[in-house]
C-alpha cells in the first residue's frame, strides 16, 4: 500500500492493481454520462492536482525505497491535462522511477481532439503507452441516450490516433446498455466499431446502477429495463459473431458479468461462440457467477 492521501472514491481498471494509483486530477471534467455515479459526489469535482503535489508525492515513494514497476493515471479523465502538463508529469514519473515498465490513464476520446498524433508519439516517448478507452457502444443512439457525448466517428477518430502515436488502447463496451429494444444495434454497431480500430485489447462489463438507475432511465427517452441473464447472453454472440478482430485480447471476466469468457480474437472466436451458446441453449452446464459473487 502506497503512503499517498487520495481523495477518494478512487478507480481503476482491474489489470492495474499491482500499479501505483498516481492521482493527476481528481473527478471528471465531463460528468454527464448517465450510466455512471463514479464521480459525482461532492468532493470528487473536477481538479487538475499542481505538479508540485506531484512531485511531492513520487519523491515521497522514491525515498521511502516502495517497488514502482508500473504507474497509472487517476482520474478518470488525466488525458484532459494539456500535453504541456502530461510531459511535464511523465518527465518526473521518469526523474523518480527510470526503470518504471509501462504508465497508463484512462481516455475519453474528447481528450484527443486537440491533440495530434505528433502530441501523443511525444507522450509515447516518455513511456505513456496504455490508453484505456470507455468506448461504452459504437451505436450513435445508445450514445446519444446516455449522453456519452461520443459518437462512433469520435470513438474511432480517438482509437486511430492512439494507434498511429505508437500506443495500445484497452476499449470497454457495456453490456445491456441500450436495454432489449436497442440491444442488437448496441452489439452490432460496437462490434463494427472495434473491427475498425482493432484495439489491443477488448472487456465488456455488465452495466449496473449500484445507487439506483432513476437519473439514467429519465434521461434515456424511451422505455429501458436491465436485461436478464438469457439477453445478456444473447447480446454477446451477437456481438461475438459480429467481430471480425485480427489479434485482440479479449476479456468479459470482470465481477459484474455472469459468464466468464477469456481469449484472443479471432483465433478464438469459434470456442468463445460455442460457450456462450452452451449458455444459453443448455443452462446448467456453464458455471455462472451468482449474485453475491458480483459487483463492480
Amino acid at each position: 500500500m502506497y503512503p499517498l492521501k487520495y481523495i477518494e472514491p478512487v478507480f481503476r481498471p482491474p489489470s492495474e492493481w499491482k500499479s501505483l494509483i498516481l492521482q493527476v486530477t481528481n473527478g471528471c471534467s465531463y460528468n454527464k454520462c448517465t450510466f455512471c455515479d463514479m464521480y459525482t459526489l461532492e468532493q470528487k469535482r473536477f481538479k487538475p492536482k499542481k505538479a508540485e503535489q506531484i512531485e511531492a508525492e513520487l519523491l515521497s515513494i522514491a525515498e521511502a525505497g516502495y517497488p514502482v514497476q508500473r504507474i497509472f493515471l487517476a482520474d478518470g479523465d488525466a488525458m484532459t491535462l494539456s500535453t504541456r502538463r502530461l510531459k511535464e508529469i511523465l518527465l518526473l514519473i521518469r526523474q523518480y522511477f527510470p526503470s518504471v515498465s509501462r504508465i497508463s490513464s484512462y481516455c475519453l476520446p474528447r481528450n484527443l481532439n486537440k491533440k495530434t498524433v505528433a502530441e501523443l508519439a511525444e507522450l509515447r516517448e516518455l513511456g505513456l503507452s496504455l490508453m484505456y478507452v470507455g468506448c461504452e457502444s459504437g451505436d450513435d443512439e445508445v450514445l446519444e441516450r446516455v449522453r456519452k457525448g461520443e459518437s462512433y466517428a469520435s470513438s474511432l477518430e480517438a482509437l486511430q490516433k492512439i494507434k498511429q502515436a505508437g500506443m495500445k488502447s484497452s476499449v470497454m463496451i457495456l453490456n445491456g446498455l441500450g436495454g432489449p429494444e436497442l440491444s442488437e444495434q448496441h452489439a452490432k454497431n460496437s462490434a463494427r466499431l472495434m473491427n475498425a480500430a482493432q484495439p489491443e485489447y477488448l472487456s465488456t462489463l455488465v452495466v449496473e446502477f449500484p445507487g439506483g438507475s432513476e437519473r439514467f432511465e429519465q434521461a434515456f427517452g424511451r422505455p429501458w429495463r436491465k436485461l436478464g441473464k438469457l439477453e445478456l447472453f444473447k447480446e454477446m454472440e451477437t456481438l461475438l459473431a459480429e467481430l471480425e478482430l485480427e489479434k485482440t485480447i479479449f476479456r468479459s471476466d470482470h465481477a459484474s458479468n455472469y459468464l466468464v469468457l477469456k481469449g484472443v480474437l479471432g483465433k478464438d472466436k469459434p470456442k468463445l461462440l460455442h460457450t456462450v451458446k452452451t449458455a444459453i441453449n443448455q443452462p446448467g452446464v456453464i458455471p455462472l457467477r451468482q449474485e453475491w459473487q458480483r459487483g463492480l
